[in-house]
């Protein structure tokens, strides 16, 4: 039996990433898995995966940041599983490297309105379905720019601080009602959003590696394997005292 089994669990963002690998490890693990994202395409490869390795999975497009969306997307989870026990709250944008004097206000509203916005939205729709079938788990993405600051990411780093007040505040209101919430707060992983900081920042004259495993004690950056084990533990009744966590994993960058 794994971790998970029997239970249905929605992963956002899981076109590719870290929100893929996490669906990939919800379905080896047992559970029948919702894939969400705006990009169908990579929303549809992502269930052929899942689908490859005998599990079952499909897919919802919706947009986090449109509550119409989102209310659309629990409710046709329904329709296809029945229920939501688990949920992982992966969509998220990273916006420019700008200071802040110099953001554009547009920028910072995309920003805020996938990454924290869209958190709170899923948690909205989310809670109000799992508390019907009495309670479930509930893992949002955050960051370790939501425990520091970043120089050049302002917006990012709001959005993801206000991540992690969400998923406190959201532990202490449910979790006599059987619904635990937490967040983890990824240092640099392997994806193409770290690509895309790190072509930013160095404007393309330095690789992803070179420039962020030092910055990493453990001397490297993470795999999206790797958050994805701790999202479906989180998720699963070993997890069962855990709530209202904002946990590091990060390879030690927190911890300098």
């Amino acid at each position: 039996m794994g971790l998970v089994a029997g239970k249905v669990a929605l992963v956002t963002g899981s076109g590719a990433g870290i929100g893929r690998a996490a669906a990939l490890k919800f379905a080896e693990e047992g559970a029948k898995v919702v894939v969400s994202d705006v990009n169908s395409d990579g929303g549809i490869e992502t269930v052929a995966l899942v689908n490859r390795m005998g599990g079952e999975a499909a897919f919802v497009k919706a947009d986090v940041a449109n509550a119409a969306d989102v209310e659309a997307l629990i409710a046709k989870i329904e329709g296809i599983f029945g229920r939501l026990d688990c949920a992982c709250n992966n969509a998220g944008v990273e916006g420019k490297i700008v200071p802040i004097a110099e953001q554009l206000e547009a920028d910072f509203d995309r920003v805020m309105s996938v990454n924290a916005k869209g958190t709170f939205l899923c948690l909205k729709y989310e809670i109000a379905h799992m508390l019907k079938n009495g309670g479930g788990a509930i893992v949002n993405l955050a960051s370790v720019a939501g425990l520091v600051g970043f120089p050049g990411l302002g917006p990012y780093v709001a959005s993801k601080h206000a991540i992690n007040g969400l998923t406190k505040t959201a532990a202490l209101e449910y979790s006599k009602l059987g619904l635990r919430v937490n967040s983890i707060c990824p240092g640099g992983i392997e994806t193409r959003m770290l690509d895309s900081l790190v072509n930013q920042s160095s404007e393309g004259r330095v690789g992803t590696h070179e420039m962020m495993d030092p910055l990493h004690p453990i001397g490297r950056i993470g795999t999206p394997n790797e958050i994805a084990e701790l999202i479906v533990w989180l998720c699963s009744d070993r997890a069962s005292f855990v709530t209202g966590a904002n946990i590091a994993i990060d390879g030690g960058y927190f911890a300098q």
